[in-house]
């Protein structure tokens, strides 16, 4: 063993954010020796990084926490509906102290490269500070959305103003007083942004490429008298986040939208529209798989657009067209009334493409914009792009982006594992239900699957597990069809990787529902593990 390589561990962990904070408290629990790695110099995962102005949680906050710890959720309160970034940061933090969890972390370090050494069933985890370390186990907590995309624009070099990305956003204040801004991307991160910024700049132009279909969040502080109701409603809370499919307390109408007539299904959308938040997705169960289910619901958001936005001319551009909910629905706070400001214009860059960043702005095939700040909200890598980050080689010095064909052919056993690539867990996976679900929930559930898993391979005296190759296979194919069934394939999102150029298409979440898929890792866990292949292996140490 090299001089600058630690003593093996059971577990290295990637990421201190929900997924990996949770997971460290069970397998000390539990009794593994574990280290987590973290890039960031504090705990948070994307709450951590992203700080940009406006950043919000839309699931309502009593739900978008932790469920393991019935003291945990007495202690903390919540102070919104819908809790923003420094809140959230603020209760990791907490949960960090509350647990101790610090102590086995490593901050300031990122994982470039993890290798599974056959002879010895380790996995040698390379550092960007020069060191390694090895374990029996791997488990990435990178999370779905943590690799920022900043697209190749030309001349971004020779900007002379600022610019920031969303998604790795600066931790002191910045200062858009009178300045002019220029905002690219009307994603979620944009739609939060857009806003707050306009209220501050001199001047903002907002550079849209896809309008999006949002939906008011009427975000509101919680009365005390609601946070006591919850505490004392613990035990309902957290069956609604393991128990529904969407984890976060929304029970979906089981009724078509084409069985209410037109004024009955106006109503409804009124009334949910003025609540906010996304009563309006729940109001019907067949907006995802009827296109004339969801043309009721589109006409309806763009009815609403064309109210707010006094100018024709700006609404029209802002009219989306795919089908609603098959990118992400949005909550917005003011996003629609912001293009009523008379300091704020929208650029319409599939009409006027960006050509190049230049030194004093933007410019598109319609002419040059100065700004002073440009702010890229264009979103992130997901599903694969935190994991291809790194070099995650398995059996035979394969890697994963090579195993996975760069993204086109991802072949996993439930998005926890993947076959040649032994003692490796992902924690909300490509091809698990994961952001289409409560992610807290979620997390919650993989951490402890992996946890079960790992405590029976030590009383079994198992020494390396992975799927089989007939097992991954059929699982992906199942995700496939699943997903072929719904309206989500037929649009362009990040969700299927259209929003990185050259990225292969597809579809990489769970769409059978979160009921569904934990029973299926229940029965595999209680078969023991129906298929993965277990093995005890004779290493070499």
């Amino acid at each position: 063993m090299s001089a600058n390589q630690v003593n093996n561990l059971d577990v290295v962990v990637l990421g201190a954010g929900f997924s990996g904070l949770y997971m460290l408290h069970r397998l000390r629990e539990a009794g593994f020796s574990t280290r987590v790695y973290e890039a960031g110099d504090g705990v948070g995962g994307v709450w951590y990084w992203n700080r940009y102005p406006g950043a919000r949680c839309d699931i309502e906050s009593i739900y978008y926490n932790y469920s393991f710890s019935e003291e945990l959720y007495q202690e903390w309160n919540w102070t919104s509906r819908y809790p923003d970034q420094p809140e959230i940061l603020r209760y990791l933090n907490y949960v960090a102290d509350k647990f101790d969890l610090r102590r086995d972390i490593q901050f300031k370090t990122r994982i470039i490269a993890a290798h599974y050494d056959e002879k010895m069933n380790l996995w040698n985890v390379k550092l960007n500070d020069g060191t390694s370390v090895s374990a029996k186990y791997f488990i990435s907590g990178a999370g779905c959305l943590s690799s920022a995309n900043l697209p190749n624009f030309k001349g971004l070099e020779s900007f002379k103003g600022e610019w920031y990305h969303t998604g790795k956003w600066p931790q002191e204040k910045v200062d858009f007083k009178g300045k002019r801004v220029g905002v690219i991307g009307t994603g979620s991160s944009g739609v939060q942004a857009i806003p707050v910024i306009a209220k501050e700049a001199g001047h903002l132009t907002v550079f849209q490429r896809t309008p999006q279909y949002t939906i008011p969040a009427r975000n509101h502080l919680y009365d005390p008298a609601f946070i006591k109701q919850t505490k004392e409603n613990f035990a309902e809370i957290k069956r609604l986040m393991r128990e529904t499919d969407t984890g976060n307390g929304l029970q979906i109408r089981n009724i078509s939208a084409l069985s209410d007539s037109p004024a009955k299904r106006r109503e409804l959308f009124e009334k949910v529209w003025e609540e906010g938040g996304f009563g309006l997705t729940s109001s019907y169960n067949d907006f995802l798989i009827n296109e004339e289910a969801n043309h009721t619901v589109s006409d309806f958001i763009r009815s609403k657009i064309k109210e707010i936005v006094h100018n024709p001319e700006t609404a029209a551009k802002l009219l989306p067209d795919y089908y609603f909910g098959t990118k992400r629905p949005i909550l917005d706070s003011g996003y629609y009334e912001t293009y009523n400001r008379e300091n704020v214009t929208l650029v319409d860059v599939k009409e006027a493409p960006i050509i190049e960043i230049t030194p004093n702005g933007l410019r598109t095939i319609d002419g040059e914009y100065e700004l002073d700040i440009i702010v890229f909200a264009t979103g992130y890598d997901g599903m694969t792009g935190p994991l291809f980050k790194m070099d995650i080689r398995g059996k035979g010095g394969m890697s994963l982006k090579e195993k996975w064909e760069g993204g086109s052919m991802v072949r996993s056993y439930l998005g926890l594992a993947t076959s040649d690539f032994p003692n490796f867990f992902m924690i909300t996976g490509p091809e698990s239900p994961s952001v289409l679900v409560n992610m807290p929930s979620a997390i919650e559930q993989h951490v402890e699957w992996i946890i079960d898993c790992l405590e029976y391979l030590r009383e079994k005296g198992v020494d390396a597990i992975e799927p089989t190759v007939e097992a991954e296979e059929a699982w992906s194919k199942h995700c496939r069809e699943v997903a072929e069934a719904t309206l989500y394939v037929k649009t362009e999102s990040w969700y299927t990787g259209a929003n990185i150029a050259g990225k292969p298409r597809s579809f990489l979440i769970y769409l059978g529902g979160f009921v569904h898929y934990t029973q299926k890792c229940n029965e595999v866990a209680a078969s023991g593990y129906n298929g993965f292949t277990l093995s005890t292996i004779k290493a070499l140490r």
